[in-house]
């Protein structure tokens, strides 16, 4: 039998369902992996060990006495660390929550924990999600499992380092301005950024809570799709999550491409692109060709917009979210100050770090008066204009291809002193967020040192079945080759 920390969810998903496999052997296969693994990779924050053995006996209990178990009942998965979960600490990667412990659990934890999945613990990500490489973690880095010295992306560094590190068979992540997509194509694994509203943010710490949308990081496309069967669907408790039929996102994965019309916006593979990276996207766009889609050349004038307006918009989100965390209520609070306002000075300022400083003050910046007008009311206008962009190609395509990175991983440490560098390689992952459609990441080739290329398939909003569809077409191509 393959090694079990090798399976996919699918695959475990049946061994289990057959009984070749107990929930306990698997969670504890997954456990060892993390032992062995994490002083390299340092993916977790936190590790559940006894608790996920205690939940998986539970499971291997109830299959036993014939009870119905949900289809990722003994999988086990790890959680970004800035979704909350009930008596489990949870951090945000930041020395400010470093001892907190929510006294309830996230709405996609709350599920993932009815269809029995096995928790083995929350993961490493940049501090409130604010970075690109996982290098902002106030704890410590999170290395790329296919490279260590190179950085695995971010914010979701830690949930899609755990997945190419076998540390778990898929993990949830969190995506504002392509945080699953650009750690998934740096660790060469499959992420989806469902549409806005898809899956409820209902303890989800926010970063900025127009832009924010939690999704899996899996393997491969068909455990995405599993994964996304169990996580989404309308919440009370959160104002946004949408009221919709939910379909079965696995359903149409063999159906093929031909006939489906796929854009390649001249925007995306403009200036800045490495060359490596253009080469794997435009061959995976022929692969698909080859098949049966048309590929059709576009161009969306407001893309180039679209970065700057990005952190003006999320910056002055994170502003407003951040204000919460004064160190009166819970999390650190500095010792020493003479008033209240002395207080909040000394926490904020000895809590956050740089990086969750610097667009503290970006978005006070342009919330502040005189400059409300000049910066964040244009950013809401060229909101607008990407919007329309996307709806109007959308009307002559079923989806745009693009490259998720203008590069690979690269080195740690790389772009720590440079951050507009970092900002940049968000040039192709914003606008998806800007205008809350939904996207998947998944990989595509390799560069000349053998690190992933991701390609980035973007779709009409509650196109993720199609989305699906295409990027299993490529991945069976992709496997072909491989």
């Amino acid at each position: 039998m393959m090694c079990i920390t090798e399976m996919t969810v699918s695959a475990l998903k049946m061994a289990l369902e057959q009984r070749e496999l107990s929930a306990r052997e698997t969670a504890a296969a997954y456990l060892a992996r993390i032992r062995k693994q994490e002083p390299a990779i340092g993916a977790y924050l936190s590790v559940t060990g006894d608790a996920a053995l205690k939940q998986a006996d539970q499971t291997d209990r109830r299959r036993k006495d014939g009870a119905y178990l949900p289809p990722l009942a003994g999988v086990p998965f790890g959680l970004k660390d800035n979704i909350c979960t009930k008596g489990i600490r949870t951090t945000c990667a930041s020395r400010l929550l470093e001892a907190y412990v929510p006294p309830y659990s996230a709405d996609t934890a709350e599920k993932l924990e009815r269809e029995g999945a096995v928790l083995l613990g929350k993961l490493n990500m940049d501090e409130f999600a604010m970075g690109s490489t996982t290098e902002n973690s106030s704890f410590h880095p999170t290395r790329n499992p296919l490279d260590t010295g190179r950085v695995p992306g971010g914010s979701s560094g830690g949930s899609a380092a755990a997945v190419a590190a076998r540390e778990a068979a898929f993990t949830l992540g969190s995506d504002t301005g392509g945080s699953i997509r650009q750690p998934a194509a740096f660790c060469g694994v499959v992420g989806m950024k469902p549409t806005y509203g898809t899956v409820s943010r209902y303890g989800l710490v926010a970063f900025a809570s127009s832009l924010d949308q939690i999704g899996p990081l899996t393997r491969d496309i068909a455990d995405s799709a599993l994964v996304m069967n169990a996580i989404a669907g309308k919440d009370q408790r959160d104002a946004t999550s949408l009221e919709r039929r939910i379909p079965d996102y696995a359903a149409r994965l063999e159906e093929g491409v031909r006939g489906t019309r796929i854009a390649l916006p001249r925007e995306y593979f403009g200036k800045g692109l490495d060359p490596r990276v253009r080469q794997a996207v435009e061959a995976a766009a022929r692969r698909l060709e080859q098949q049966g889609a048309h590929l059709i050349e576009a161009s969306m004038p407001s893309l180039e917009s679209a970065l700057p307006a990005y952190y003006i918009l999320s910056s002055a989100e994170a502003s407003s979210n951040l204000a919460r965390f004064d160190g009166v209520k819970y999390g650190f609070r500095a010792d020493g100050g003479d008033n209240l306002a002395d207080l909040y000075k000394r926490t904020r300022s000895e809590g956050f770090g740089r990086e969750v400083k610097r667009r503290i003050l970006l978005g006070s910046f342009v919330l502040s008066a005189g400059y409300y007008d000049a910066y964040y009311k244009k950013a809401l206008q060229v909101r607008t204009l990407v919007a329309r962009d996307f709806e109007r190609l959308f009307e002559g395509c079923d989806a745009i291809l693009s490259p998720v990175t203008p590069t690979t991983a690269y080195p740690l440490g790389s772009q720590t002193a440079d951050p507009l560098a970092m900002y940049l390689g968000d040039l192709y992952t914003v606008p998806a967020n800007i205008a809350g459609l939904p996207a998947l990441s998944l990989p595509c080739g390799k560069d000349t040192v053998g690190m992933p290329v991701g390609v980035q398939l973007i779709g009409p909003a509650f196109s993720e079945p199609e989305l699906y569809r295409i990027g299993r077409a490529l991945e069976k191509e992709e496997t072909a080759v491989c």
